[in-house]
């Protein structure tokens, strides 16, 4: 996708979150703090050691729901904060082409930089076999739970999928849609979807979904 089209998405959906969740900006921002804090301890290090990829995923996504007292929209949007692992992300503004950076609702230094080094990355069976692997997902995943859960005027499920790719087309220099992303995303809604009648469904479930399907995709 240009970086313009992007870009306009990008804006859009700034614009959108910011008229929502503006006066509400302090408890997102504790939140966001706090799972940041969570994932850079050392004792998310410790069950890092006896846990799989997927079991930190559902116990960061119970804290957030426990954190915001079982307000899932409010716990989503925050876990999809805290998963972006930037601190500031590129905005080429469209027509005069102008780019600036956007800092994010984040903590400081040091804990993001640890943060982003413990993020889950072993998430799908197609997971790539580098240090990165799938870290960037879990935004795409859980930005896109948060519009499948909280089902806005708008639907603004694809338009979140390529905000989020508008990061990584600076970060990454891709220079078009990762289809992996997009296919992330649609899990995402799924699990958001589905959270409306069953609260007791877990992200590990949805993303173990996702790899069975490619599993037998390939065989």
């Amino acid at each position: 996708m240009r970086t313009g089209i992007v870009s306009l998405y990008f804006v859009i959906l700034t614009l959108v979150i910011t008229s929502s969740i503006f006066p509400q900006q302090s408890t997102l921002s504790k939140g966001v703090n706090y799972l940041s804090e969570f994932i850079a301890s050392d004792y998310f290090l410790e069950l890092k050691g006896r846990n799989t990829d997927l079991n930190l995923v559902d116990s960061l996504y119970k804290r957030a729901i426990r954190f915001y007292q079982n307000d899932y929209e409010e716990a989503l949007l925050a876990l999809t904060f805290t998963t972006i692992p930037y601190r500031r992300v590129p905005l080429v503004i469209p027509l005069i082409k102008s780019r600036i950076y956007y800092p994010l609702i984040s903590d400081n230094d040091s804990i993001s930089n640890l943060k982003n080094k413990n993020l889950p990355n072993r998430l799908f069976y197609d997971t790539p076999e580098d240090n990165y692997g799938d870290k960037d997902k879990l935004a795409h995943f859980f930005g896109n739970a948060f519009i499948g859960y909280a089902e806005n005027i708008l639907n603004l499920a694809d338009v979140f999928g390529y905000f989020v790719e508008a990061f990584e087309e600076d970060f990454k220099a891709q220079t078009s849609v990762d289809f992996r992303d997009v296919d992330v995303n649609w899990y995402g809604v799924l699990f958001g979807d589905m959270l409306e009648t069953n609260k007791n469904i877990l992200p590990s479930q949805i993303m173990t979904l996702r790899s069975l399907r490619y599993f037998l995709i390939t065989i």
